[in-house]
């Protein structure tokens, strides 16, 4: 299915937005804050329109300067920071980053005082004819390797780390009207809309503060917008900031293949909900990295190169088709206990593995179809998700999929010991294995008539052109699935969620395939090692001797339960030699090679808290490498499900 339906009129589309979850079905109720002195939200206006202005031209230093003018009546009054942010699932607010607070009155300071109880909430009583209140404060932009929010040729803002808002009210009824002003001669690229423009400031189309955090911009000296939909309903952009004027320069080929991505998308869901949505691309060997969803927008960071060593650098291609496909899962549909009336209402997640998960699924599916991928990029990437989820996922012995729903909360995205053992947000990749089980069933139910795109147009596809946020639960999941096809749908979700040592490899031999490991890496691997700067996956042994080590020899994981780990290896040491030779990643792929026939154990020396250990590996397998492998005589769903839609 193409763009048949025409866009909503600008008007109505921004009229959708901004009255966004006013019909959520389901949606939960407000919770308290710890804190008592925080007001609850309600469902009222807030009265008058708060102007927010952003100073984002101070690169140098990473500095980025808010005024707020807040319409006020005397009494008493909480401003908020927002603490829960949507699409990080956790209470990530970094609240610790807003300095030099001053809030004032008609020229005359007003005292603030933070909550004992809520670091996100100030407290302060506006005095008797006050109409209208400054704040003024900094948001100070990480300056560490990794983290960077803002270089001297890019940033990205976030209106939810600029600003503050008035607690008791829900955000959709909260008017605001942004500005902005850059760096001279910048240009950015936002899912808002323009009102005016004088030299280097930008002023925004009011719209609701929920709409505003929705809407990121990018912005950069190097700045360039290329149509991926032209002429058609729903524009769509893929706005590019570079370290560069040379990382911009986009084959015919790669064009074409980034729009069959919006094509095949739209083909899949039939529909959007969207009025111009915008593909907020920073390249960059600095600011990158990033990837987070957004209704109309979203943020996605590569490498510098990504246009330019195209052929080289297939991993993590995924990213804009995962972000993409949250307009539809996640922002217009969204788990119930996820949509909260304000951004400092703790969220639910226990849903993630729908939300992320299945998203996971499509983002790999649709960097197939649109060639961003060949077939063999897709299998081999494949390959190494399912070889983690065979071996490299211990932890599964005592957690459930759905458990690690928490993992946002409680880890906060920080580095972990044993990560194979405690695992870490694995709803995503793990989901993904469970959704593949899901589309390979239904093509087992149906003989291949139906498949689990007519559950994304079923469920996903609903309300052509709405934005108002339509929540669902498990059940709701559970009736579309049996729409497609009866079955015991809760049962088969249950089995692969809820219970530990799911069966998230079923799905392949369903669909055809079976894992096999190999002493040759497939080309997908070769890239990972040859590029570890920007790989999630660094030197990649987790399948053989069970680690992991960086570019330095600095071990990141380690398998629980492995060779590695029954010998003694920990996380946080560093790997300096290899049977008596300096360590490199070609030292020790001969030394365990080698071992296959030596019976002699490989002999690391490692360096951990000051002293030198050597630590024999007892190992004796050889290189292991995943791959996918046809079983003969059954269907290829898989060939099935990666194909193009006409």
């Amino acid at each position: 299915m193409s763009f048949a339906t025409p866009a909503k009129p600008h008007a109505a589309a921004r009229l959708a937005l901004a009255v966004s979850l006013a019909l959520a079905a389901g949606a939960v109720s407000a919770q308290v804050s710890s804190s008592t002195q925080v007001p609850v939200p309600q469902d009222t206006p807030y009265p008058g329109t708060i102007a927010i202005h952003v100073d984002a031209s101070d690169t140098r230093q990473g500095i980025f300067r808010v005024h707020e003018t807040i319409p006020v009546q005397a009494g008493k009054l909480t401003l908020l920071y927002p603490e829960w942010i949507p699409g990080n699932h956790s209470p990530s607010g970094p609240i610790a980053m807003l300095a030099g607070l001053k809030l004032s009155a008609n020229g005359k300071p007003v005292t603030w005082t933070r909550d004992k109880y809520d670091v996100y909430a100030f407290h302060l009583d506006v005095p008797a004819g006050v109409t209208s209140l400054d704040a003024d404060f900094q948001y100070l932009s990480p300056r560490d390797d990794g983290g960077y929010e803002m270089t001297d040729r890019m940033l990205m803002l976030e209106w939810d780390k600029m600003s503050l808002y008035p607690a008791g009210y829900y955000t959709r009824g909260i008017h605001v009207e942004p500005s902005v002003s850059l760096p001279q001669g910048w240009q950015f690229g936002s899912a808002l809309e323009t009102a005016s423009q004088s030299g280097d400031e930008t002023t925004f189309k009011p719209l609701t503060y929920n709409t505003l955090v929705d809407s990121p911009i990018y912005a950069g000296r190097y700045f360039k917008r290329v149509d991926l939909n032209p002429g058609s309903a729903g524009p769509v952009h893929l706005d590019i900031v570079a370290d560069a004027p040379k990382y911009m320069e986009i084959t015919p080929e790669q064009l074409a293949q980034h729009r069959a991505l919006v094509t095949q998308a739209v083909k899949l869901f039939g529909s959007h909900h969207y009025d111009h949505y915008d593909f907020l691309f920073s390249l960059s060997d600095v600011l990158s990295g990033n990837g987070l969803e957004h209704h109309q927008s979203s943020e996605d960071g590569m490498g510098a190169d990504y246009f330019t060593a195209w052929d080289d650098d297939a991993p993590n291609r995924d990213l804009l088709a995962h972000e993409y496909v949250h307009s539809w899962n996640g922002k217009f549909r969204r788990p119930a206990d996820l949509w909260t009336p304000n951004f400092n209402v703790p969220m639910g997640d226990s849903l993630l593995w729908v939300y992320e998960g299945q998203t996971q699924y499509w983002g790999f599916v649709l960097t197939a179809r649109s060639g961003l991928w060949t077939p063999e990029q897709f299998r081999e990437s494949l390959a190494m998700v399912a070889a983690n989820y065979e071996r490299n996922r211990p932890g599964f012995q005592w957690r459930s999929l759905e458990d690690t729903t928490n993992d946002a909360t409680a880890a906060h995205r920080s580095p972990l010991p044993y990560r194979s053992w405690q695992m870490s947000e694995d709803y995503y990749s793990g989901g993904q294995m469970m959704w593949l089980s899901v589309d390979a069933k239904l093509h087992e139910l149906t003989h291949g008539k139906k498949s689990l795109d007519d559950f994304a147009q079923a469920f996903f596809g609903v309300d052509d052109g709405s934005f108002v946020t339509k929540t669902y639960t498990f059940d709701d999941v559970v009736a579309a699935l049996d729409g497609v096809a009866k079955y015991d749908w809760a049962g088969f979700l249950r089995a692969h969620a809820t219970v530990v040592n799911p069966p998230l490899q079923d799905g392949l031999a369903a669909a055809g395939w079976k894992l096999v490991y190999t002493d040759k890496p497939t080309e997908i691997e070769k890239q990972y090692d040859s590029r570890p700067q920007s790989s999630r996956h660094m030197y990649n042994f987790a399948w053989s001797i069970g680690m992991t080590l960086t570019r330095s020899g600095d071990v990141n994981d380690v398998r629980w339960g492995g060779p590695a780990f029954k010998a003694g290896v920990s996380t946080g040491a560093t790997l300096v030699a290899v049977n008596g030779q300096t360590y490199s990643r070609e030292v020790l792929k001969v030394a365990i090679a080698a071992a296959k026939t030596d019976k002699a154990p490989i002999k690391l020396l490692l360096k951990f808290q000051g002293s030198l250990l050597t630590v024999p590996v007892d190992y004796h397998d050889g290189l292991q490498y995943p791959h996918l492998e046809r079983i003969a005589g059954t269907p290829d769903y898989l060939d099935q499900i990666i194909a193009a839609r006409k």
